[in-house]
C-alpha cells in the first residue's frame, strides 16, 4: 500500500460507517461499462458540498487491487442491482489506482512545472516500490515507467484525480501554468494502453481555449448536462424522504431549503440494474430533482433548517461575480430573486474564473458553483431554494443595490398599471424610470426605446419582446408577446413618438391596423401610445411624457 498508489479503502470505510450514509455504489456498474472502453475518459464537475470526493473513495476501494474490499460491497445496492446479470464485481480489486488530490499539490508559491515535478516524483516513489522487479527506462520519468509496468507485467492503471481543477480556483491568470498543466495530463492519459479508466473531478468543466478543450477525450458531466450521472449529482427526493422518516424530520421544509436542482440526464444502460423512477417519463431521458448534499446531512443530524452553504463558502464568493459590470447583470440577479428565471447563453463560457465578456458567462460560472440551477430544456437559470437565496440576500446588502431593487419594483407597478390602462400611472412611473436612465436616451425615438424597454424590465417575466415588428404596413416599435406560461395576459403593442404626442401614436397603430397582424391575440391585446416631449429651446429637455392606452 503506497500513499498515491494503492492507498486502500479507508476513507471510503470512514463514509460507510458514518451516522449518515446514502448508498450511491450502483453508480460503478455505469462506471464499469466505460472501463477499458474509447469511453474511459470521465470528467466530472460539481459544486463543493455535493459529494465529490466520497465518489472518488468509492471509485478508488472497489478497483484498488490489494484493498480487499469485497465485503465493503456486496451488502450494497451495487451487488443487490448487478446481482441478476452477475457483473457487479467484473473489476473489483482488478488494477492499480493511482489517486490523487490535487489541492495538495497546489501552491500559490510554487509554480505548476515545479507542482508537477513533485507530484511525479512522489507518485513513483509508490510505483518504484511496488514494482521493484521491473526493468525501468528511466526511474524518474513517471509516463515512461507506467508503460514499462504495463508492457512487462501487463497491469493497467485507474487513475483518479479530486479537485483535479485547483491550478484554475487557485492560480487564476496563470495561463501558462494552466497550459502547462493541461498538457501534462494529456500526455500522461491520452491513448496510454496502461489507463483503464481516467476520473477526474473537481467544480469547473475542462478549460476551453477558444471553442475547444485541451483534453478532448474526456466525457464531460457536469451541472449543465450530467447525461448518465444525473441521479448521483447529489440527493434525491426517494432519499431524502427515507432520512426525513427515520429521523422524524420535516421534508417539506427540507425540500424548499436544500432541493431544486433539475438534473436532465440520460437513462443509463439495462446493465446497471433497476433505476428508481424520476420525474420524466421521456423515452431514453431522465429528469431528477437534486438536493444538496452536505446541507442535507446537516439538517438532518441537528433538526435546523438554516443556511449551511456559508459554512463552507463566505458571501463574498458569490458577491464577488454578481457586481460586474456588465449591462443587466445586477436587474438579472434582482430578477431572480424575485423567484424568476432568466435565458441564458452558455455556449461561449470558457470554463475559467478569469474569463468573462458577459453576463451571461457569470451565470455560467454560477451554475457550476452551485449558486444557480439550469433548466437545459428552456435554457434559464433560477435560484433553486431558500438556502441559495440567504446567500444572494447576503451578497446584495450594499447600498448600490437598493436602487436596482427599486427600479425592478417600479417596472413591476408599470406593467401592471400597462394592464389596468392606467395611463397617468403610467406616464408617471415611465418618466421616473427615464429620469434614472443616461443622458444618451434622450435624442431621438431609438434611444426612448431603450429607456422604455429598461423600464418595462420585468415584462420579460411575462413576454417575449419583438422590436420593430413588422406588419406589414410599417414596423410597431415594441411588441410584447406573452409566453406560454402566461397565456392569459395581453399582448402589449407599444408605439414611441419623440416630442410629438401620444395620440399621434395611437393613431400611427390604428390607421397602419398593426393589430391585425396578431390574429392570434385578437381580443387581448392592449395598444400603448408613449411620447417624450422635450423642450423646443433645451433639447436635453425636462424628458416629460404623455400616454394614452387603449383595447386594440
Amino acid at each position: 500500500m503506497g500513499t498515491y498508489l494503492n492507498s486502500g479503502n479507508t476513507r471510503f470505510k470512514q463514509a460507510i460507517e458514518s451516522e449518515i450514509y446514502i448508498d450511491k455504489t450502483d453508480l460503478i456498474m455505469y462506471i464499469n461499462s466505460l472501463v477499458l472502453t474509447e469511453q474511459k475518459y470521465v470528467c466530472v464537475s460539481r459544486p463543493r458540498r455535493f459529494g465529490k470526493t466520497i465518489t472518488a473513495n468509492m471509485l478508488a476501494a472497489y478497483y484498488d487491487r490489494y484493498a480487499d474490499s469485497r465485503e465493503l460491497f456486496e451488502n450494497k445496492k451495487i451487488a443487490t442491482d448487478g446481482k441478476e446479470i452477475d457483473q457487479w464485481d467484473k473489476y473489483l480489486g482488478k488494477f492499480d489506482v493511482i489517486k490523487i488530490i490535487m489541492t495538495d499539490f497546489v501552491k500559490k508559491d510554487k509554480s505548476v512545472e515545479e507542482m508537477l515535478k513533485k507530484l511525479q516524483l512522489l507518485v513513483m516513489r509508490d510505483v518504484l516500490n511496488q514494482y521493484s522487479e521491473v526493468d525501468f527506462f528511466d526511474r524518474e520519468d513517471l509516463i515512461q515507467s507506467m508503460s514499462d509496468v504495463y508492457v512487462q507485467t501487463g497491469h493497467q492503471f485507474v487513475i483518479i484525480i479530486d479537485e483535479w481543477d485547483a491550478i484554475f480556483r487557485e492560480n487564476k491568470s496563470d495561463d501558462e501554468g494552466q497550459r502547462v498543466y493541461l498538457d501534462f495530463l494529456r500526455d500522461w492519459l491520452k491513448d496510454k494502453d496502461y489507463v483503464a479508466l481516467a476520473y477526474i473531478t473537481g467544480i469547473l468543466p475542462i478549460k476551453k481555449y477558444g471553442k475547444h478543450s485541451a483534453l478532448n477525450m474526456f466525457d464531460e458531466y457536469s451541472m449543465i448536462f450530467p447525461m448518465q450521472m444525473a441521479k448521483y449529482t447529489g440527493f434525491t427526493d426517494d432519499e431524502v424522504d427515507d432520512l426525513c422518516n427515520q429521523y422524524g424530520r420535516n421534508h417539506e421544509e427540507i425540500k424548499n431549503w436544500y432541493d431544486g436542482y433539475e438534473m436532465y440526464g440520460i437513462i443509463p444502460p439495462k446493465s446497471m440494474g433497476e433505476q428508481s423512477s424520476s420525474i420524466s417519463e421521456e423515452p431514453g431521458q431522465e429528469k431528477w430533482s437534486i438536493y444538496s448534499p452536505l446541507s442535507v446531512v446537516k439538517a438532518i443530524q441537528t433538526g435546523r433548517i438554516q443556511n449551511y452553504w456559508n459554512q463552507t463558502e463566505t458571501y463574498q464568493a458569490l458577491s464577488e461575480y454578481i457586481c460586474r459590470n456588465y449591462d443587466g447583470l445586477k436587474e438579472d440577479v434582482a430578477v431572480l430573486m424575485a423567484g424568476n428565471r432568466i435565458f441564458v447563453s452558455i455556449d461561449n463560457y470558457q470554463n475559467d474564473m478569469t474569463t468573462f465578456h458577459s453576463k451571461d458567462d457569470i451565470f455560467t460560472l454560477l451554475i457550476h458553483l452551485g449558486y444557480l440551477a439550469y433548466d437545459i430544456d428552456k435554457k434559464e437559470v433560477y435560484i433553486p431554494n431558500n438556502e441559495i437565496l440567504a446567500e444572494f440576500k447576503a451578497s446584495t446588502k450594499q447600498d448600490d443595490w437598493s436602487v436596482v431593487f427599486k427600479a425592478l419594483e417600479n417596472s413591476q407597478k408599470l406593467l401592471e398599471a400597462t394592464w389596468n390602462k392606467d395611463a397617468a400611472k403610467v406616464s408617471e412611473l415611465v418618466e421616473k424610470a427615464h429620469d434614472k436612465a443616461n443622458n444618451k436616451t434622450y435624442n431621438s425615438e431609438a434611444a426612448l426605446s431603450y429607456a422604455i424597454q429598461l423600464a418595462y424590465y420585468n415584462a420579460q417575466n411575462y413576454y417575449t419582446l419583438i422590436q420593430e415588428m413588422d406588419t406589414g404596413k410599417g414596423y410597431a416599435d415594441l411588441v410584447y408577446i406573452p409566453s406560454p406560461k402566461y397565456p392569459d395576459k395581453p399582448v402589449l403593442l407599444i408605439e414611441l413618438k419623440y416630442d410629438k404626442d401620444a395620440a399621434t401614436a395611437i393613431d400611427q397603430i390604428r390607421k397602419r391596423n398593426y393589430p391585425d397582424n396578431l390574429e392570434k391575440y385578437k381580443g387581448n391585446i392592449i395598444i400603448v401610445g408613449i411620447n417624450y416631449e422635450c423642450d423646443a429651446g433645451n433639447r436635453q429637455g425636462y424628458k416629460h411624457h404623455d400616454c394614452i392606452i387603449e383595447e386594440a
